[in-house]
């Protein structure tokens, strides 16, 4: 199975964590499946700031969950690689729990404080879109296409930033629009996945046609 290119797969403390967890007896598809869990979770941390109770807390760990989600990401392909396993349905887990994880956390983001629960939807419908055109073009044939300039790396490093932006603004007692970073992240994230989904379709549409004549 194609992968996202990811740099820290070959950093040493990666590797390790890998090993770790082959030897472990974990599966790659439980990995996933926690890796959802994880995308749910920063969801909802996100949403309880609304609440106005323990406010930096839910930003910061909605931070941490997405980075855990992430994490665990990276490590489903690497501990199958070194466990030298395949599953019947590992496809499904590989792409299904990223799209429950992208739709929750921005979603999550969209209900946040000062945000927006509008744009929330966009930027989730549209982060959805994206993966749902790189796969449609593998199935059409063309290479998987994890390109930007809005791809799952570059929208989950949006929202750590705006939510560790916004926590420790409360934490320094700073006063800034509310709207300043939730908000800006998800219309960032929103246009950028657009721009994404039309490059994704031009480049595949372009390869596809230039294999058919």
């Amino acid at each position: 199975m194609e992968r996202r290119p990811i740099a820290a797969r070959q950093s040493s403390w990666a590797i390790r964590l890998a090993e770790s967890l082959a030897r472990s007896g974990i599966t790659p598809n439980a990995i996933s499946t926690w890796g959802m869990i994880f995308g749910i979770g920063a969801g909802l941390a996100l949403a309880s700031t609304r609440t106005g109770v323990l406010v930096p807390l839910g930003w910061l760990g909605g931070a941490a969950l997405v980075a855990l989600r992430l994490l665990a990401n990276m490590l489903d392909g690497m501990v199958a690689e070194r466990q030298k396993s395949s599953s019947p349905v590992g496809s499904l887990f590989n792409e299904i729990p990223d799209r429950i994880s992208d739709a929750a956390t921005l979603i999550g983001l969209g209900y946040a404080a000062g945000s927006s629960e509008v744009l929330g939807w966009v930027a989730a419908l549209f982060a959805v879109l994206t993966a749902y055109v790189r796969a449609q073009l593998a199935v059409s044939g063309a290479p998987q296409d994890f390109g930007g300039p809005m791809a799952k790396p570059q929208r989950m490093a949006m929202v750590i930033a705006a939510s560790v932006l916004v926590a420790l603004g409360h934490l320094l007692g700073l006063k800034f629009p509310a709207v300043a970073f939730p908000q800006t992240a998800l219309l960032v994230i929103a246009a950028g996945s657009a721009v994404t989904v039309w490059r994704r379709l031009a480049r595949g549409a372009k390869f596809l046609r230039k294999g058919a004549s």
